[in-house]
C-alpha cells in the first residue's frame, strides 16, 4: 500500500523551497533605474540621458585641448619646443624629477648605468647617443608619459607640468657633454679655461659667485 503523503509537511517544503528560489528572481541589482550613457530618456524635453555641460563650466584636471601641452605634439608631429619658456625654476624642477623617477635607470649623468640596470635590468639607450640627441623635446615627453620598451608610462607619478620639466633637464644633460667652449657664458669662460670652479647657477667664478652672495654648495664646471 502506499505511503500517504503529509499534506502538511509538502506544504512546509514547498514553501522552504519559494524562500530559497523567489529571492534569486529579484532583479532589482541587476537591472537597475539608470540610465546609460546617451540612452534614451523621456524625462527630458530633448530625449537624451547624457546632458550638456552647464553654460560657463570651468574645467579641472588636464588641459586636453592643448596638444602640445598634453601629448607633446603638434598636428600629430612631435614637437620641437617646448609649450612654455624654460626658465631655471623648470630645470631646478626637472633636476628634481629626473633623480627621483628616471636616475635608476638611466643613472643622473644620463648614460643608461642605472643601479636597477647594474643589477640585470635592461640598459637603456645613453642620452648623449647621436640619435637621442637629434630627437625633439616632444619626444622625451612622449616616452615618459607613454612608456617605451620595457620602460612604463610615467604618467601617473608625473604630471603634465613636471615631464616637460624632465624634458628640459635631459636636454641639459646633452649639452653638459657636447657643449663648446664658446657656448660658455663670457664672463665665466677665462675662468673656465683656467680650470677655475665655477658656480652653476651664474656662470661666475665660485670665489666672485659667493662674493655676491649668488653661489650655491657643490658648485663645479664640467
Amino acid at each position: 500500500m502506499a505511503r500517504r503523503i503529509d499534506a502538511r509537511a509538502l506544504a512546509g517544503w514547498a514553501a522552504g523551497l519559494a524562500l530559497l528560489v523567489l529571492p534569486g528572481c529579484r532583479q532589482d541589482m541587476h537591472d537597475q533605474p539608470k540610465y546609460q550613457p546617451l540612452e534614451e530618456s523621456h524625462f527630458f524635453e530633448d530625449g537624451r540621458a547624457s546632458r550638456p555641460r552647464v553654460p560657463g563650466t570651468v574645467a579641472r584636471g588636464r588641459r586636453d585641448d592643448d596638444e602640445l601641452l598634453v601629448s607633446g605634439k603638434v598636428d600629430g608631429k612631435l614637437s620641437e619646443v617646448f609649450p612654455e619658456p624654460v626658465t631655471r625654476a623648470t630645470l631646478e624642477r626637472g633636476h628634481r624629477d629626473y633623480d627621483v623617477h628616471c636616475s635608476p635607470c638611466h643613472d643622473r649623468a644620463g648614460t643608461g648605468q642605472g643601479m636597477i640596470v647594474q643589477r640585470g635590468y635592461k640598459q637603456p639607450t645613453s642620452f648623449h647617443d647621436a640619435r637621442l640627441r637629434g630627437m625633439p623635446p616632444g619626444y622625451f615627453f612622449d616616452v615618459v608619459t607613454n612608456g617605451f620598451g620595457v620602460m612604463p608610462s610615467y604618467a601617473t607619478q608625473v604630471p603634465v607640468a613636471d615631464r616637460w620639466a624632465i624634458a628640459a633637464y635631459i636636454r641639459a644633460l646633452q649639452l653638459s657633454q657636447h657643449a663648446t667652449v664658446a657656448e660658455v657664458p663670457a664672463e665665466g669662460r677665462t675662468a673656465f679655461l683656467e680650470g677655475k670652479t665655477l658656480d652653476p647657477r651664474t656662470g661666475l667664478p665660485a670665489q666672485e659667485a659667493a662674493a655676491a652672495g649668488r653661489a650655491v654648495p657643490g658648485g663645479g664646471h664640467e
